[in-house]
């Protein structure tokens, strides 16, 4: 997928000589014979544009663990309940004296503790026509990058959940579980219908020229995960211990970095403004909302031929804040 986008960027170069030599050639425009050797312009332009500036991604994190069994001790004569692991460590390897088998909880119902809220970088380009006779529309295809960002929670899942089997049977204990150290990017290839505000066939120039543009693109999302078990309730899950420790003998998990790729349809809203320093160059500043309904970021093996989601961002929205330049020729 990323080779693709770099091939694409690549051709922008080029495509943009296709459209300058025609205007040397004084003929790049499909016109109309009048009369006496005058011809009509019928305004469309061959459009290419760069851009970068800040993005912004929010979106609510979601548990997609499933069931999967943490089992809890407990002490009576102070009333903590504590996972096993825990205990196992603290007393190399055996139940601590004085605990009590308490029961089994499951992860996948613990609600997540943050939801994602991340600054990073955005950068795009496109290349696209104005339309004939019809100046304030123009088409474009865009390819737009919001580079990585960090999303570090400890615990991730912080919630009650409740006890099956032990002693406490039947009972809701407040439980924390996994901290992790991730990381996302995401690219967007978009088709853009723009609409830019102004009378006339021609752009003015030295004039701010609104505009508004809607499309429909296909996202990409490449999410990291570190996983470590430090609260200890993970590492009593024989699942876990066998399909994704890198030492499942050992008392704590120890997992695998993880990588999994999330493709979407997504949506896309522009807003902005343009301004004319000359016929062909135009400055613009603008905002997309670009909206992906989920990203997901999972477990994996060492060859990674097992998987397992582990949390996902749902209703992703990013907010690309862009200064740019664009080139009608």
């Amino acid at each position: 997928m990323y080779n693709m986008i770099k091939k694409i960027f690549c051709l922008l170069p080029l495509l943009a000589c296709i459209g300058v030599m025609p205007a040397h050639a004084n003929w790049e425009y499909e016109s109309e014979y009048v009369a006496g050797g005058w011809y009509t312009d019928n305004g469309s332009r061959f459009v290419l544009s760069v851009r970068g500036g800040a993005s912004y991604g929010m979106g609510r994190v979601r548990n997609d663990v499933g069931e999967l069994s943490a089992a809890y001790y407990y002490n009576s004569s102070n009333g903590e309940v504590v996972p096993e692991t825990n205990l196992r460590v603290a007393c190399g390897g055996a139940i601590c004296d004085g605990y009590v088998y308490a029961g089994y909880g499951n992860v996948g119902a613990l609600p997540v503790k943050n939801d994602y809220k991340k600054l990073s970088f955005a950068a795009g380009a496109s290349v696209g026509w104005i339309m004939p006779n019809n100046t304030n529309w123009r088409l474009e295809i865009g390819w737009d990058r919001i580079t990585e960002a960090e999303y570090n929670a400890s615990p991730l899942f912080d919630g009650n959940i409740k006890l099956t089997g032990g002693v406490l049977d039947g009972r809701t204990i407040t439980a924390q579980s996994g901290s992790v150290h991730s990381t996302v990017s995401t690219d967007v290839i978009s088709a853009m219908a723009f609409y830019d505000f102004f009378d006339g066939l021609q752009k003015p120039l030295h004039t701010v020229v609104p505009y508004v543009g809607l499309g429909v693109g296909y996202a990409n999302s490449t999410t990291e995960l570190q996983l470590t078990d430090a609260y200890g309730d993970l590492s009593s899950d024989q699942d876990l211990r066998t399909h994704f420790s890198e030492n499942a003998s050992d008392v704590v998990l120890e997992f695998y970095k993880s990588k999994k790729s999330t493709a979407n349809i997504a949506g896309v809203l522009a807003l902005g403004v343009s301004y004319g320093i000359d016929e062909k160059t135009f400055l613009d500043f603008g905002a997309r909302l670009m909206y992906v309904p989920q990203v997901k970021w999972a477990l994996t093996n060492g060859d990674e031929t097992r998987h397992r989601d582990w949390f996902s961002v749902k209703n992703m929205i990013y907010t690309n804040v862009m200064l740019g330049l664009r080139f009608e020729f």
